[in-house]
């Protein structure tokens, strides 16, 4: 009975939880930044906020925010999909823009990256500043106990 209850107290133990994983591109490698593109922590991935950059430069696409918005969408799921992930996998997403006055215009592109009803919990705010002088920066995070 004693091994029995030391085995479940164990198994409960967030010490003994699947190790954190960190994930960084080898074009974020090149671009030294100080932070990894998502880390996995018990079923979660947190990605980091992505902008509108084409991964391994150092400024964003040209063509303003719904060109930026895309490409965000593609960094993100790429990060998604080097862990077997999909924007279906989303479950949260955090939304600054340049320009709060930009909502709709990023919804419209935002929108078709999720099935119909089936759109992550969101937050969206305006922000003064961003990197690189982004219009949009988006930060998710997703399931990953499949």
């Amino acid at each position: 009975m004693r091994t029995l209850l030391f085995a479940l107290a164990l198994a409960a133990t967030p010490a003994l939880a699947a190790p954190t994983v960190h994930l960084t591109s080898p074009e974020s490698i090149k671009l030294a930044r100080p932070f990894s593109d998502a880390t996995e922590v018990g079923g979660v991935l947190y990605l980091s906020g992505q902008i509108g950059a084409v991964p391994g430069e150092d400024h964003v696409v040209a063509g303003g925010l719904e060109a930026e918005t895309r490409q965000v969408m593609a960094n993100i799921g790429a990060i998604l999909a080097r862990r077997g992930l999909t924007h279906d996998d989303l479950f949260k997403c955090t939304v600054m823009l340049a320009d709060i006055r930009q909502w709709d215009a990023f919804n419209r592109v935002y929108v078709g990256y999720f099935k119909p009803g089936r759109f992550p919990s969101r937050s969206a705010m305006g922000i003064n500043g961003l990197a690189r002088g982004a219009a949009v920066e988006l930060e998710c995070w997703a399931n990953t106990a499949k």
